[in-house]
């Protein structure tokens, strides 16, 4: 019987074969599935890490526009709102993270444009709605002030007599003409009562009247420094002479200009113009040129004709806490003469002139400005009178003025005033008064004054208390 042939080997044989078939076969087709995958696996995956970066970046700038929202609003709710926890602030805000995020900045924007987000905004006008503007008028009035200059006194030889003077009550009108020119009027109702006579034989009986005391329009900061002032004003005779009789430091002028001058100062109408010296760091000088009518009384007598002042001020700063400055004034004029002719002819006409130097010394230390301060001022005049068969008539006077402040409210002072009679140079006048202020506030003023005159054949001699209140901003102006 023919033998069987066996299709399966041994079985052990049939494994090992089988196993290495296995080994051989088994890697070269995961090698060849390996390069047959598709090129878009290793994109897909480039997309998703990119899509993780954006959506990391997006999760940070979500964090960061929340953190600046729960800020803002910590701001406008105070400390209640600082003490907000996270989640409720993040329930207060719009869904949207983005919304919210713009809300944020808009409201920092607003707050620090200080704009008040929770008001509603004002409305806004329909095209060719009426809109009046009669609030804004107001804007072009003057500025209105009120000065008083009132006296309670006592003087020798009628110490029951005329004890109260209102002596004058002065309305004060400025204004802005434009951005180029300002102008300045005063009103005053005047009163006789408390002045010095510095020489017998000088009193006159005088009622009370209203009068312009100065009216001017000037236009300041003119290029290379000029400046033009046209009206009536109260012209550059040394220092005081500008002031007006409640800014002064004594009850009224110094002897020397009352008598050369008059009560009321040099107070005329024409034009003026200042300089100020292009000169730095030697100190500022200042020069005014005036023509003006001839119309004061006392120096001119009845002339109207032109007269002409100059006025040459030097001022340096000695250090921080003093500075002195000095004047030279130079007037000139006419007055009539004997024959003058009161119709107005100019028969006979004589020079009348007017010289005169000032200073003033100022210590105000800038750390104690408030408490302290010391100033002393004084002036020398000569008064010159032509005469008709030619020569001068001369006459002199002079004046020392100290005051200290010894507290904030509290200064001391004294005057010192000498003046020859332009008449009869053989007749002199003293006078020393010592006084005491007392500034309530910028706005009222109080001072005791002892007046003690020294005159051709009597002296005379009085108390008195000042007082001077002011209304507005035009308070007790000095120039």
């Amino acid at each position: 019987m023919p033998q069987k042939i066996r299709f399966w080997p041994h079985p052990i044989l049939a494994a090992a074969v089988l196993a290495l078939l296995a080994g051989v076969l088994l890697p070269a087709g995961a090698a060849a599935q390996e390069r047959e995958r598709p090129a878009a696996a290793d994109s897909l995956g480039a997309e998703i890490r990119w899509l993780r970066v954006q959506l990391d970046s997006l999760r940070a700038m979500v964090a960061g526009l929340q953190a600046a929202g729960v800020a803002v609003r910590a701001e406008s709710a105070g400390v209640e709102g600082a003490r907000q926890p996270p989640r409720a602030a993040a329930a207060a805000r719009p869904d949207s993270a983005a919304e919210a995020g713009l809300a944020a900045i808009r409201a920092a924007a607003a707050a620090a444009a200080g704009v008040d987000t929770a008001a509603p905004p004002p409305p806004q006008p329909r095209p060719g709605q009426f809109v009046s503007r009669a609030r804004n008028l107001s804007a072009l009035n003057p500025e209105l002030s009120v000065n008083a200059d009132v006296f309670a006194l006592a003087a020798s030889g009628a110490t029951r007599r005329d004890n109260f003077v209102a002596r004058e009550f002065e309305l004060a009108l400025q204004s802005n003409l434009d951005p180029f020119s300002r102008a300045k009027i005063f009103v005053a109702h005047h009163s006789p009562g408390g002045e010095l006579v510095p020489f017998p034989g000088a009193e006159e009986e005088e009622e009370g009247e209203v009068e312009i005391e100065e009216g001017y329009a000037e236009w300041v900061n003119l290029p290379a420094g000029f400046g033009v002032m046209v009206g009536k004003f109260r012209q550059r005779v040394g220092t005081l002479n500008r002031w007006h009789a409640h800014a002064l430091p004594g009850q009224q002028l110094p002897l020397p200009e009352l008598v050369f001058l008059g009560e009321e100062g040099l107070a005329q109408a024409g034009a003026s113009l200042h300089w100020l010296l292009p000169l730095h760091g030697l100190g500022t000088y200042e020069v005014w040129g005036e023509l003006t009518r001839g119309d004061n009384e006392t120096l001119f007598g009845a002339s109207r004709r032109l007269s002409a002042l100059g006025h040459l001020n030097a001022f340096w700063q000695l250090s921080p806490a003093s500075y002195f400055e000095v004047g030279l004034t130079g007037v000139t004029g006419s007055r009539p003469g004997p024959a003058f002719d009161s119709e107005g002819e100019d028969e006979e006409r004589v020079d009348a002139r007017l010289y005169g130097v000032d200073f003033n010394f100022n210590w105000r230390p800038p750390a104690r400005g408030l408490y302290r301060e010391a100033t002393l001022r004084g002036a020398a005049y000569l008064n010159r009178r032509g005469l008709p068969e030619g020569g001068w008539s001369d006459a002199r006077g002079a004046y020392f003025i100290g005051e200290y402040k010894f507290a904030q409210q509290w200064i001391a002072g004294a005057r010192f005033e000498w003046v020859e009679n332009p008449e009869d140079r053989a007749q002199q006048t003293r006078l020393f008064a010592p006084t005491l202020t007392w500034w309530q506030s910028e706005f009222v003023r109080l001072r005791a004054e002892y007046d003690f005159l020294s005159r051709p054949g009597d002296d005379f001699r009085q108390f008195l208390i000042q007082m001077t209140f002011a209304m507005g901003p035009h308070k007790h102006e000095t120039y």
